[in-house]
């Protein structure tokens, strides 16, 4: 770790940073010769599967990222088979602001997120990143207690097909309000920014209307129902393009919400810590289930 600073330079001060599900995460307070100092972080991967490659593809994403104007952390070093750290890691820079999840202010924060994610999706590398990984499948999903069983009967239906045909675009793969940073000045939310996308493990190529799905999903769980409805109207009014059929969107849009039947608990969790108390398992599951019915009438 030292062997990355500068010269002069030592850790002073380290703290546990919270709303992770896989990795844990640490900023470094690193003090500076000039008697200053600054911060970094590290993500640490404790036995997860396939840190190797998570840690690589977030390495190679956020050298992608930089001079592109999307606003993510520079990489400052990787150790993605911990030849070096206890566990495999990676070193990057700070960046200011918070993640925000709560109600206030939501209106403005999804026009922001919308614009965030087709500037993303804009982006043209030289070299594409992997295909991107179906999270879900028919046979997994888990139908919560009291749902509309015949809404997630035809829902799960919906991804017994086969994938529909899209134009590739670069994902995030992970896009939602957990891994995107705010400055919110008092005392009004209307004057929001985003300061930055973190959580660039997932990366893949695909269709844009995944990303927006899984947005719209999160959205769906911590807001209610009808703000993951909203998500996509808000990317296509920012300028993004969607599957013109309403059947690839229903697809693309189901997949990634009956996905998350499978890890209710893990998500929630987080949420609940962040000070979303309300934000039972039970709760979140409630919320999915109207969401996914939603998705259903609106689409289906």
């Amino acid at each position: 770790m030292s062997r990355h600073l500068e010269v002069g330079e030592r850790i002073v001060g380290t703290e546990a940073l919270h709303g992770g599900i896989t990795a844990e995460m640490r900023r470094l307070t690193i003090g500076t010769r000039d008697g200053g100092t600054r911060d970094l972080v590290l993500r640490t991967f404790v036995n997860v599967e396939h840190a190797e490659d998570g840690l690589n593809r977030e390495a190679g994403a956020l050298t992608l990222l930089t001079g592109t104007g999307v606003p993510a952390p520079g990489l400052v070093a990787a150790d993605p088979t911990a030849a070096h750290c206890e566990y495999p890691s990676l070193l990057m820079t700070h960046l200011e602001g918070r993640t925000v999840l709560d109600d206030e202010g939501l209106e403005t924060r999804v026009a922001l997120l919308a614009r965030q994610l087709v500037a993303i999706h804009a982006l043209r590398p030289a070299e594409r990143p992997r295909e991107y990984v179906a999270l879900t499948t028919a046979d997994t999903v888990v139908t919560p207690k009291g749902a509309d069983a015949a809404a997630w009967a035809a829902a799960i239906d919906v991804i017994r097909k086969p994938a529909p045909p899209y134009e590739g675009r670069f994902l995030h793969r992970d896009f939602h309000p957990g891994n995107v940073l705010f400055d919110v000045p008092p005392p009004s939310p209307a004057g929001a920014r985003i300061t930055g996308v973190v959580d660039w493990v997932q990366t893949s190529w695909g269709p844009a209307d995944l990303d927006v799905a899984h947005c719209s999903t999160n959205l769906a769980l911590l807001h209610g129902p009808a703000w993951g409805l909203r998500f996509a109207e808000a990317y296509e009014e920012a300028g993004g393009v969607l599957a013109a059929a309403a059947s690839e969107r229903l697809y693309w849009r189901v997949r990634d919400g009956l996905a998350f039947s499978e890890e209710v608990q893990l998500v929630s969790q987080p949420w609940r810590e962040a000070g979303r108390t309300e934000l039972t398992t039970r709760a979140v599951e409630e919320r999915l289930d109207a969401y996914v019915t939603a998705l259903m009438d609106a689409l289906g």
